[in-house]
């Protein structure tokens, strides 16, 4: 949105100038050296801070060491030996493959040297059979670094190969030989430098006053902000201008920041300010996913293809966060990563892998045709070296907290086979439950924060075939044999407008009904007699919400009217089952709760012209402080990580609150009084501020009283009130009068 906006206002600007940019050659464009406009470049930073190394021209060129040293006879039988070992690695050149002789004894001198194509003449089937042989490899490619090397760096694994007994081999890349050569003679230990602390990354989460950071981006600046609740106000962090080219997006445990470049991606942070702590090269990245416990980003490209013809190349790389090193890297075709559905840019589904495994990031998985590739990040590659293997499998998501992914299978055969829904544990890939559904017309599955339930939505046909009914599976995970319960709404034909679990909780919330004011329902997985069986908490009638919000910390709900509702907002207590506050945020687009549950940000975005800002409000609908912004992109709570403390010390936390309390209210008390001082003395400043102006008036006022006076012909001034009477006159006006004869018949009264 912020480049649209940007050429917007150079297109704006050049045709106020009468410039016709399409005559313009941008790129001949040159600033003056030392002349950068007031906008920093990163581009800079590359070179003043990397010791960067050119291609010698040889990196395409190996050489194989320990070959059997022979006569001529049986030149053409060894270049066949060895040309079969590494065709199956890359295409050789013509003219790619070099024995030197001794011209004395004509025999070969042990070693050789090796010249291959380009990486795109590799033979797909036989890179294939090489990588089923070196499962290594894999691992080995991700740590390729430009593509020119790929098939001299790769054919370094048969580095040891043993072709014979006496002949084992040594493969070097041609371009090493000049670096061997630097080494000396002799050894020296290499220096020890003393070990120096890196900077604090979670020092943001030891603030006194327990306050929690947002950014936001507006125009072309970014900004990072403490959101001040007792001062009513945002206190500024860290502001830069055109700090990145599209967005920006805090890790799921609020470490790092991470903005977007045409070169690529990059991550900050720090414990006082905003550094930049590594790059991750990616040309026009368009998309960024960080891996639950933010070991690994995954960064996401699509390239224009040569011909109108062909679809869009796809570029994802999967770099270890602290090491910017590429782990694994995956291309192909938008229609190769568009299996799972629409959505993301260019038709491919984002994110198009999906992490699991809990916060330890042990696996990651995708969605292909017929199948569900599992990868382990131990070498980043398939478990088992293999994808499980479902017949038309539509979609897939993992546990929040542990290696189980579910799976939905829609009917086959026109509903000879029918729809399913299946459990499987990772690694094993054991089946752990199973549930067929029939007259399924689409599904969808909600994950408790907590992964101890799983709610699947399924609509149905009617025997009809005519119109859709909607209920609810529910899986209890971590119960014995994973029980499932059927749930149906009371007005089972009621639409489904919003589903929602409470955070860290047992229960959930529904938006149903066909009305412009839908009924909300929430309800239990727990009873009263504790039986394990759903149950109704309450039903609020006739509501003006299309979403639902809740607490990070569960308990509390928004219950919001976005789009065409103008942004209505109630807060409700669902264990209290009352409602707090009723409020609106006109336009709001967008609705975020703190990761304490403290705090509400409702936002609108350039998606509207007008209004746009945030508006930061307590968990009961209180009105904080409000923000305008023009050209408002994004707001983001910045996470933070989860508690050190057992869910038993938290108890007894929440039981002794007022003895902990009281520190915290006696400074919530100098707060306010220090606000209501600041208040008076606004006040009396005010005050002030009108008295002074009065004063200047009435100033004013008394030297022009001769000159009134004189025009009004030497009348006395108006300060002689004495002189004049006030009388009212009523002045009466005739606008129109009609005559009309009416008819008058005799014996009428």
């Amino acid at each position: 949105m912020a480049d649209v906006m940007l050429a917007k206002e150079i297109e704006g600007t050049a045709a106020r100038l009468g410039i016709d940019l399409t005559q313009v050659d941008l790129d001949s464009i040159r600033l003056p050296p030392g002349e950068d406009l007031g906008i920093p470049s990163d581009d800079e930073d590359i070179y003043r801070d990397d010791n960067l190394e050119f291609d010698s021209g040889f990196g395409n060129v190996i050489v194989v060491d320990n070959i059997p040293v022979v006569p001529r006879e049986k030149f053409e039988k060894l270049e066949g030996v060895i040309r079969k070992i590494y065709s199956q690695i890359g295409v050789i050149k013509e003219d790619g493959f070099w024995m030197p002789v001794d011209s004395e004894t004509q025999k070969t001198l042990g070693y050789c040297f090796i010249e291959f194509n380009t990486p795109q003449s590799v033979d797909s089937c036989t890179f294939a059979a090489f990588v089923v042989t070196n499962p290594g490899a894999l691992a080995f490619m991700a740590r390729l670094r430009t593509a020119s090397l790929f098939e001299a760096e790769l054919a370094l694994k048969t580095n040891g190969y043993k072709l014979d007994r006496a002949h084992i081999f040594a493969v070097n890349l041609f371009d090493n030989f000049e670096r061997f050569m630097k080494v000396p003679d002799e050894w020296a230990p290499p220096e020890s430098n003393p070990y120096t602390p890196g900077e604090n990354l979670q020092q943001w989460l030891t603030d006194e006053k327990a306050r929690d950071q947002y950014v936001i981006r507006a125009g072309t600046d970014t900004e990072v902000l403490w959101n001040d609740a007792r001062q009513l106000k945002p206190v500024p962090v860290y502001k830069r201008a055109y700090w990145t080219d599209s967005f920006v997006q805090w890790s799921p445990l609020g470490t790092y920041l991470a903005t977007i470049h045409r070169q690529g991606a990059a991550v900050w942070g720090g414990a006082s300010t905003f550094n930049r702590l590594m790059r991750y090269a990616h040309p026009q990245v368009g998309l960024i996913d960080f891996s639950p416990g933010e070991h690994y980003l995954v960064t996401y490209s699509s390239h224009e293809p040569s011909s109108p013809d062909e679809p869009k190349r796809v570029v994802i790389n999967i770099f270890d966060v602290r090491t910017g090193k590429v782990m694994r890297d995956f291309k192909g075709t938008t229609d190769e990563f568009a299996i799972a559905g629409t959505g993301g840019v260019s038709g491919v589904s984002w994110p198009v892998f999906k992490w699991g495994g809990g916060k330890d990031d042990k696996y990651f998985a995708r969605l292909g045709k017929n199948l569900i590739s599992v990868y382990e990040t131990e070498t980043f590659s398939l478990i088992d070296k293999k994808s499980i293997k479902v017949e038309n499998v539509l979609d897939f998501s993992w546990s929040p907290t542990d290696p189980i992914l579910a799976l939905f299978v829609p009917e086959l055969g026109g509903g000879n086979q029918p729809a399913r829904v299946s459990l499987y544990q990772i690694p094993s890939k054991d089946e752990l439950r199973q549930k067929n559904l029939f007259n399924v017309s689409d599904c969808k599955m909600y994950w408790q924060s907590n992964g101890d339930y799983l709610a699947v939505k399924v609509d149905r046909y009617t025997k009809t075939k005519k119109s859709t009914y909607t209920g609810f599976e529910l899986f209890r995970i971590k119960e014995r044999d994973i029980p499932i319960e059927v749930f149906e709404l009371e007005n089972k034909t009621d639409k489904i407008i919003a589903f929602a679990w409470e955070p860290k909780g047992h229960r959930f919330a529904v938006i149903h009904g066909d009305n412009p004011r839908p009924d909300i329902s929430f309800y239990s997985m727990r009873s009263s007699n504790n039986t394990g069986r759903v149950s109704k908490l309450t039903t609020l009638k006739g509501k003006q919400a299309n979403a639902l919000f809740w607490s990070p910390a569960g308990r509390f709900i928004i219950l919001a009217g976005l789009k065409g509702m103008n942004g209505q907002l109630e807060f409700y207590n669902v264990d209290e089952l009352e409602t707090m506050a009723t409020a609106e945020h006109f336009m709001a687009t967008d609705i975020e709760w703190d990761p304490t549950g403290r705090y509400v940000a409702t936002s609108v975005t350039s998606v509207h012209e007008m209004e746009n800002g945030f508006n930061i409000w307590s968990f009961n609908g209180k009105l904080l402080y409000r923000t305008l912004k023009d050209h408002f992109f994004q707001f983001l709570w910045r996470p933070r990580p989860p508690s050190f403390l057992s869910p038993e010390k938290e108890e007894e936390i929440a039981k002794n609150l007022k003895k902990y309390s009281k520190k915290y209210e006696a400074e919530d008390q100098d707060v306010s009084m220090l606000l209501s001082e600041q208040e008076r003395e606004r006040r009396r400043m005010l005050k002030e501020e009108w008295d002074k102006w009065v004063s200047e008036w009435k100033r004013l006022h008394e030297e022009e009283r001769l000159e009134r006076q004189k025009l009004r012909d030497g009348e006395a001034s108006d300060d002689e009130e004495e002189e004049y009477e006030a009388k009212e006159v009523e002045v009466e006006e005739l606008l129109e009068t009609t005559e009309e004869v009416l008819p008058f018949e005799y014996g009428q009264e």
